[in-house]
């Protein structure tokens, strides 16, 4: 809901007014260390409430937890932004080739750039070797031709989404300098690769 309402610039209650039921998890893109909230008609959080406590869920001394959600909440729309803009940063580097758009140097990985919407970016593997499990694989590992290659050590961590695809996350923990690392990363295991 948060990334959507700032990829679109608009308040999250224009696009929840379509809604009868909403949750926002506090963990996610908003940096919380854990929580929740579910709104709704009265009859709808009564019945949700009742269904917790008969599961068991509960917290106690949950005040520490609620303030990093309000600071998060506080300052999302900053802390979102910075998040899609490393994400467009990264995207950028291996855009598909349409008129008018530089393709990459290496034909193993594109991205649709008009899909990058948010924090999260679909990279297109092509080529049928590595397989996304085993690029991120190849990502996550760090080897010592990297490092006298490269002089640095990084491990970046994608999630391979389908037999073609891996998806990159952001979030407020990753930075512009960690983004430049991860597109150097990728650029260098893409080489590797084709090697």
């Amino acid at each position: 809901l948060m990334n959507a309402a700032v990829a679109q610039n608009v308040e999250p209650a224009r696009i929840t007014q379509h809604c009868d039921s909403v949750s926002l998890c506090f963990s996610k893109g908003l940096g919380a260390p854990a929580g929740a909230v579910l709104a709704g008609r009265r009859e709808f959080v009564a019945e949700a409430w009742r269904a917790r406590k008969l599961l068991g869920g509960g917290m106690r001394q949950a005040g520490v937890l609620a303030a990093a959600a309000l600071v998060g909440l506080e300052r999302a729309e900053a802390t979102l932004r910075r998040d899609h803009d490393n994400a467009r940063r990264f995207a950028e580097a291996y855009p598909l080739p349409p008129p008018g758009i530089q393709a990459l140097n290496s034909p193993l990985c594109s991205v649709d750039l008009t899909a990058v919407e948010t924090n999260i970016v679909m990279v297109s593997i092509r080529g049928g070797w590595p397989s996304p499990a085993e690029l991120c694989e190849h990502l996550r590992a760090v080897s010592e031709e990297e490092l006298a290659e490269t002089g640095q050590a990084v491990s970046v961590l994608l999630f391979p989404w389908s037999a073609y695809t891996v998806r990159a996350v952001w979030h407020r923990d990753i930075s512009a300098h960690d983004t430049e690392l991860a597109k150097n990363k990728l650029e260098f295991v893409a080489r590797k690769c084709q090697e």
